[in-house]
């Protein structure tokens, strides 16, 4: 990662500094203090951890504007976080950066029901979109698990997916438009509320840039009308290849289920355990949960469909719902299944990689030989239909070395996935988790390539140094020389 002039400021010399944030956003909204900066020292990822040297709370896009300026003019490195609920070290600090938090910017500020159009800010929670609409009739797709408590702007910043990503795509595919702080302070509109604006797709390219190009200070996203009719499916095999071959045989049939879920044996005890739903029966190797939407003669008809697959795939048993609380109830144990494996595990580690959905089952059954191998039991949760798969490898920090031997093993999953035509993420991001392995995925042209775009964006390497590409880099000293090239070059 090439800084370009990084300071290293100590507590005495960021004394002027602090006193102008505080001037910004006030003193109360400075975090300085050792004990409140630990706070903020991790995300989700709670593995790496780096406490920052600075913590602030903007309220506005105009003090997010001056903090970043703020920095630029004195170099310090800066790393916008929301809730903190990634799972890539996405939002981890850096040493001695400052940390933009974008918690307190949560207004819902305008509902377009008319265009189907919502603007928000940054700290929203992702399940307050949907509340803001549902009453009229419609809701927001993408639905991480954390959805309760994650924010939209880290939803924007990651990419995130969530259940219904089969069906209705990613984040990127309901964002609209934004408007940008960039990193030399500079506010910028991207995009608006009609698709296909005119010009270079600068919302395509900033969503899932990780913080890296800028900070997102409101958000105009994409809702939809609230389906006709919603049925789920919950089917439970003898065999993980038959759960695997029934996903398959579901899309082979031209059906797009809204979502299409599969959990192992090991995560169906973990979250009866936890949650009991009594509805994944215990000794099932695999259960197969499909969520059908749209018009009312479609879903009868699908629904029929799914279950004859299940069964001819060798499925013991079906279960439908179509009333919200019991859908709510087969959706329960998936929703609470990283919650669960905490129960059973002083630790664990999920990855996110992708692959073919018709690899499925040799997929896993290479992770069950690496699990045996490295000795660690992995629990698989995932969406079956879209192939994004979701390990938790379970595991005691405690014991000196099982991290390092966890990473190792990580890796090589996500190594596993990029050789079968997958990818090293689907909705997690790449953050400081999986950085170094780029490299398995991209050549050095395409890091290059994508190293040319963040410099435009930014030029001093202040936004979110040391994420998403490999460090120390083999492929970027090319892309640093060229940096002046496009210095000065106006993409807005």
């Amino acid at each position: 990662m090439f800084l370009k002039n990084i300071i290293k400021q100590t507590n005495n010399n960021l004394s002027p500094i602090i006193k102008q944030f505080e001037a910004v956003v006030g003193k109360k909204w400075v975090v300085k203090t050792k004990a409140e900066l630990l706070t903020y020292e991790c995300d989700a990822l709670t593995a790496y951890r780096q406490k920052p040297s600075i913590v602030v709370l903007p309220n506005t896009t105009e003090e997010v504007a001056e903090v970043v300026k703020i920095c630029h003019e004195n170099q310090l490195p800066w790393v916008a976080r929301g809730a903190g609920t990634g799972l890539s070290g996405g939002a981890l600090p850096v040493e001695n950066c400052v940390l933009i938090v974008m918690a307190r910017m949560k207004q819902i500020l305008e509902i377009d029901l008319e265009n189907q159009r919502i603007v928000v800010q940054p700290g929203v929670i992702n399940n307050w979109v949907t509340q803001a609409v549902s009453g009229a009739g419609f809701y927001y797709a993408p639905d991480p698990s954390s959805q309760i408590i994650c924010s939209i702007g880290g939803n924007v910043a990651e990419n995130s997916g969530g259940v219904h990503c089969l069906k209705y795509g990613v984040t990127t595919n309901h964002v609209m438009g934004l408007k940008l702080v960039i990193p030399d302070g500079s506010i910028k509109n991207v995009g608006g509320k009609i698709p296909e604006m005119p010009g270079y797709d600068l919302t395509g390219l900033f969503v899932g840039s990780e913080g890296t190009l800028g900070i997102a200070t409101e958000i105009t996203l994409r809702i939809l009308k609230t389906p006709e009719a919603i049925c789920v499916v919950l089917a439970d095999f003898t065999s993980i290849e038959a759960a695997a071959q029934a996903v398959s045989d579901i899309i082979s049939a031209g059906m797009i289920p809204a979502g299409m879920e599969m959990m192992d044996n090991f995560s169906i005890n973990a979250v009866e355990d936890v949650v009991a739903t009594n509805y994944y029966p215990r000794d099932a190797k695999a259960v197969l949960l499909v969520e059908l939407d749209g018009l009312e003669v479609e879903v009868s008809t699908n629904k029929e469909r799914v279950a004859q697959i299940c069964k001819d795939n060798g499925a013991r048993s079906i279960t439908s719902a179509r009333d919200l609380d019991t859908r709510m109830k087969l959706w329960k144990g998936r929703k609470a299944a990283f919650a669960a494996m905490g129960t059973i595990s002083p630790n664990y580690f999920v990855q996110d990689g992708v692959i073919p959905r018709t690899k499925l089952a040799g997929v896993l059954e290479e992770i069950s030989a690496l699990s045996q191998e490295y000795g660690y039991e992995i629990a698989n949760v995932f969406h079956a239909g879209d192939g994004n798969l979701h390990p938790l490898i379970l595991y005691d920090n405690s014991v000196e070395g099982s991290f390092a031997k966890v990473e190792e093993l990580g890796g090589e999953i996500l190594k596993l996935c990029v050789r079968v035509g997958g990818s090293i993420s689907g909705e997690h991001g790449i953050g400081a988790d999986k950085n170094c392995y780029m490299p398995d995925m991209f050549s050095e042209a395409d890091l290059e390539t994508m190293q040319y775009i963040r410099q435009v964006f930014n030029p001093d390497g202040l936004a979110n140094p040391g994420k998403v590409f490999p460090t120390p880099r083999t492929c970027g000293e090319a892309a640093n020389a060229k940096v002046q090239a496009f210095k000065g070059v106006d993409v807005f």
